[in-house]
């Protein structure tokens, strides 16, 4: 076997590990159906959901934005879901005339509403605008939801929930992250919208 065959494969072996771990883990599937059960009642009383994350976490933020405010496994009405990062003359605009760490908190005080839920996700869990944010959507009386990893970082004290993988691979953390808005997006939909 070749040394890049065999780095393949540790790669894969490392991602089964942390989601073997997380499938034994009840507290971690109940925190999801909790996440899930919140996002449902926001949804119900008129709410949004609003995403925020740097680099590939800005990417996860934006996917997620899309299944909810698009559709996931089936044709349903569309749910009110915002990426904060998706309108870039406005991030840059902020970044330049106030500061970087900024861009979401002044976008969370427009468009944030009691009742609506802010999912912050930073791998680190000490990405300031993102704890910025967190922190000013708690203020506002917003659900708080943080994705992050082993080390939970900043962000835990703002969370009203928290998705803390237990690793501290950047690309493992994101993989799972994925995994779990997968999962409380099929969740939303499924109990809003399937035909009983």
């Amino acid at each position: 076997m070749t040394n890049t065959i065999s780095r393949i494969k540790e790669v894969i072996n490392k991602s089964v590990e942390i989601k073997q771990k997380l499938l034994n883990d009840d507290k971690f599937a109940t925190n999801i159906e909790k996440i899930a059960d919140a996002i449902i009642q926001c949804y119900k009383n008129g709410g949004k959901v609003l995403l925020c994350g740097n680099g590939g976490s800005a990417a996860d933020a934006q996917h997620l934005a899309a299944e909810l405010s698009g559709r996931f496994y089936f044709d349903r009405k569309p749910l009110d879901a915002e990426a904060l990062h998706a309108n870039t003359s406005y991030i840059t605009a902020v970044a330049n005339d106030y500061s970087f760490n900024e861009i979401y908190s002044r976008l969370v005080k427009a468009k944030g509403k009691k009742g609506d839920v802010l999912i912050g996700i930073s791998t680190s869990g000490n990405s300031t605008n993102i704890i910025n944010a967190l922190d000013f959507a708690k203020q506002q009386g917003m659900i708080t939801v943080g994705f992050t990893g082993a080390n939970e970082g900043k962000m835990k004290r703002y969370c009203d929930y928290l998705i803390d993988i237990p690793s501290s691979d950047t690309a493992r953390i994101q993989e799972i992250h994925i995994l779990t808005g997968h999962i409380i997006c099929e969740l939303v939909e499924k109990q809003m919208f399937e035909k009983k």
